[in-house]
């Protein structure tokens, strides 16, 4: 009887206990609950959880020091190899010219025949282009030298007024001084139109080279490339090497396209202003102002700044004053309507990195350093932009 008594109130499990319900006499259970451990984020340094904009600065730095430096390196050896860096730049900008007048060609003519009648027919136009130029300062030198003359009298005539108020005495020291400086460094002067005329040897050597190599990127370009790449990039890193060398090629062709037609169209508007305002030399200036307008934001000021000396002496302070304002209308022009308009084909960058490209390139090569400046960086922003991007 008193077994079955205590059987029955341990409940039908026997000896257990349903759950929930607390045995009589026992003692509650208490759980024990562990800390949990710290969060990583708690295990930071305390630099990086109390100035993160040190962090992410520090980031930018590191990457902005590594590009610079491969930049640096890039320019250090194509002024070491400066002519063969020189034909090929003109050899890929030809190349960008001419392979869409190529393209177009071949849909009726073969392959070969296209490539020469690109090349022959640009050569030839530039060949006009020259000798019409020519004839055109040669018709002008005779009147010119009467203009230039006065000119240079009515320049004196303009120092000696206010604001300068110049003495003739002054101006005749000037002269003086001038004519000393060209006897005393005669043979200097000579020795570097000598080494002026190396100069135009190699710029002749590059010219050849360039036309050579331009000859096998119009006919062949799409063959180099699958060449080079099979024999130079391993087969896993062929996919992004291609992807990027395609994105290189679209910036460079399109900066090039866009930087040919704004500099033709400053010529044209440059030409047609200076022949407006008679100035002398208004087809050789327009030509100036297509070349100069290659160097971004320097060269074109400078053209103009040529332009606008050969006004004043030519036609007086006030055409010089009128080329001074189409400088202004020009530059605005180009920033504001041309380079957003054309210059959308390619990279665009911001005017500022534009600004030192132009600045660390004239410092690393010159001249030359100026052009290919831009354009490069165009190239390496392309590349980071395309090999950054999700495949399909």
């Amino acid at each position: 009887m008193v077994g079955d008594a205590r059987r029955r109130a341990a409940g039908p499990e026997g000896g257990g206990h349903r759950p929930g319900r607390a045995v009589l006499g026992s003692r509650p259970a208490y759980s024990v609950r562990l800390s949990a451990s710290p969060r990583p984020e708690s295990r930071a340094p305390v630099t990086e959880r109390t100035v993160p904009w040190l962090r992410t600065a520090a980031a930018y730095a590191w990457r902005l020091i590594l590009v610079g430096g491969v930049v640096y390196g890039v320019f250090s050896v194509l002024g070491s190899f400066q002519l063969i860096a020189v034909a090929l730049f003109l050899a890929l900008v030809i190349t960008s010219v001419l392979r869409p007048l190529t393209d177009l060609l071949n849909r009726v003519l073969p392959r070969p025949l296209c490539v020469a009648v690109a090349l022959v027919g640009s050569l030839l136009a530039l060949l006009a282009l020259l000798a019409l130029m020519g004839n055109a300062v040669a018709g002008e030198l005779p009147r010119l030298a009467g203009e230039f003359s006065g000119g240079v009298h009515r320049i004196e005539k303009w120092l000696q007024r206010p604001p300068f108020r110049l003495s003739p005495g002054r101006l005749s020291a000037l002269e003086r001084q001038v004519t000393n400086y060209l006897s005393a460094h005669r043979s200097s002067l000579l020795s570097s139109a000598v080494s002026g005329l190396g100069r135009v040897v190699e710029l002749a050597t590059g010219a050849a080279l360039a036309l050579f190599s331009s000859v096998f990127f119009i006919h062949s370009g799409e063959r180099l490339w699958h060449w080079a790449q099979e024999q130079l990039v391993p087969a896993g890193a062929r996919r992004n090497w291609d992807r990027a060398g395609r994105a290189a090629w679209r910036a460079f062709a399109g900066y090039t396209r866009g930087i040919i037609i704004v500099a033709a169209t400053n010529a044209v508007l440059v030409g047609m202003a200076l022949l407006v305002l008679r100035v002398p030399l208004a087809l050789p200036l327009a030509v100036l102002e297509f070349f100069a307008a290659f160097v971004p934001l320097v060269g074109s000021p400078v053209a103009l700044a040529v332009a606008t000396v050969v006004a004043l002496a030519g036609r007086g302070p006030l055409v010089a004053l009128a080329v001074l304002a189409l400088i202004v209308v020009i530059g605005q022009l180009e920033g504001h309507v041309l380079h957003p308009v054309v210059m959308s084909w390619a990279v665009r960058l911001h005017p500022l990195v534009v600004a030192l490209s132009v600045i660390a390139g004239s410092i690393v090569a010159g001249v030359v350093g100026a052009i290919v400046a831009v354009p490069l960086i165009s190239v390496v922003w392309a590349v980071l932009k395309a090999l950054r991007a999700v495949p399909p």
